[in-house]
């Protein structure tokens, strides 16, 4: 392992090191195809980003190369390990070369976010730093925005696409709007390319509703489980309608409970799956009402898992990460423990964890910016069925438009396997990835490589 990294980190170089409040730190390996570093974003708040330029750079006079932004959901779970690693990065957790890196179409930008994530952090482990909206995570990534982009006219050149997974969708969209208004007040120099939303968290209660009935249809629940899901989908509801978010969180944490044990632990990131966690334990934590404890471990089981999976690699990503990586990088303090998800950034959003992010999306698309809906087939937590509820309900003109238009079969290569459907009209796009669970960059690469380059229009070879 050590052998394989000299050759493939080499000698760092100091970027830029400066001090005092909206700091920027920074390192680039020799060649300058890795730049990486911290951003002062608050007194006291560190945030960490990881930007690779892809060797698969094409120069098009019409097309200039783009960046994708990608931001990891959770709320709490790392960008920079996961998103990197695990699913689109150029090395897999044995370090490996990635045979599906979306590196072929874009460079890649991954951030821990929001601060207290992965390698991102706030001085003396100060809880009452965290973001604790939606809004502050974006006025907080703007910052960032504004300390990288701002000191690189090679990179305000290339439109960033924010790209996003789970509850990072809801911070894709928040922050797209800040960073709009940091563009227009003259204070952020980039051009923004638009936003899409990968099986994301955008509405909390078209996909609690959606649970239930979809796992009927599939025979994982039957009328009584039906009826316990419907039931506490309803008090989500009323709760989100009168304002009580912290109430929904909870009865949300409860509703899956509900769902595994009725289900007999059905895989909330693959409903064709399920989940292999203890079901002892489970009732234990049932027992003492630790329900929201249930829902983080279960995401950690499911990240864990897919480092056995086609693409992940078989190496343990925390060892990797709070290991050889930390080294490579040299400017993670000591103090700084990598983690998958934290939970303190989850405790400290709760509030905000079921609010909606319709109205959000509804500015993005009346300002004209392109907004990509993108959903795995066997996706459960964030089913397309709720997917395509919440998009329902956008007041975004063109939407009878799109909903009358007809989708487009996707392929893979010269495999006439189907392997997806999209649809768009004007400047809101759909896909439909087949045979997906939550994670659609690892479960079907090849589509997600193909979607990513339509999506941003990379001007790299099909």
């Amino acid at each position: 392992m050590e052998n394989l990294c000299v050759l493939l980190f080499p000698f760092l170089l100091l970027a830029l090191l400066l001090h005092g409040p909206g700091s920027v730190t920074a390192l680039r390996n020799r060649d300058g195809s890795e730049e990486w570093g911290y951003v002062q974003v608050r007194p006291k708040a560190h945030m960490f980003w990881w930007l690779y330029t892809s060797p698969h750079r094409v120069e098009h006079p019409s097309k200039p190369w783009p960046i994708i932004l990608w931001l990891q959901g959770g709320p709490g779970a790392s960008g920079v390990g996961i998103g990197n690693f695990q699913e689109i990065g150029p090395l897999d957790t044995n370090l490996k070369p990635r045979n599906s890196t979306w590196l072929q179409k874009a460079d890649l930008l991954f951030v821990d976010n929001p601060v207290g994530t992965g390698y991102s952090f706030v001085e003396n482990n100060d809880s009452k730093l965290l973001a604790k909206t939606d809004e502050e995570a974006a006025i907080d990534l703007t910052t960032l925005l504004i300390h990288i982009f701002n000191r690189n006219q090679k990179l305000q050149k290339s439109p960033l696409f924010i790209v996003a997974e789970s509850y990072g969708g809801k911070y894709a969209v928040t922050l797209a709007l800040s960073a709009l208004k940091a563009i227009e007040d003259g204070k952020l120099k980039l051009n923004l390319g638009g936003v899409a939303l990968g099986d994301s968290w955008i509405s909390p209660e078209d996909f609690v509703f959606s649970w239930g009935p979809l796992l009927k249809d599939v025979s994982r629940l039957d009328d009584n489980g039906l009826q316990k899901s419907n039931n506490l989908a309803q008090k989500i509801r009323k709760q989100i309608g009168n304002g009580q978010f912290v109430e929904a969180t909870r009865s949300w944490s409860k509703l899956e409970s509900v769902i595994s044990s009725s289900s007999n632990n059905v895989d909330f990131y693959n409903f064709l799956q399920d989940a292999g966690s203890d079901s002892a334990t489970t009732s234990a934590m049932e027992g003492v009402g630790l329900h929201r404890e249930i829902a983080l471990t279960r995401y950690s089981n499911y990240l864990t898992s897919m480092r056995s999976s086609s693409g992940g690699g078989g190496g343990d990503l925390k060892t990797l990460l709070n290991g050889v990586i930390k080294r490579k990088l040299k400017i993670i303090p000591e103090n700084v423990t990598w983690r998958e998800q934290s939970r303190e950034v989850f405790r400290h959003l709760q509030a905000d964890f079921m609010k909606p992010r319709i109205n959000e999306v509804d500015k993005l698309l009346a300002k004209g910016v392109n907004v990509t809906v993108y959903n795995g087939q066997v996706d459960l937590i964030c089913a397309t069925k709720g997917a395509e509820a919440w998009v329902k309900k956008l007041k975004w003109k063109g939407l009878q438009s799109f909903m009358r238009k007809d989708r487009t079969a996707m392929y893979c290569e010269n495999d006439r396997k189907t392997k997806g459907f999209v649809k768009s009209y004007k400047n809101l796009h759909f896909y439909w990835i087949l045979g997906a669970g939550h994670f659609v960059p690892t479960d079907e690469p090849c589509v997600a490589l193909k979607m990513v380059g339509q999506i941003t229009q990379s001007p790299a070879p099909s």
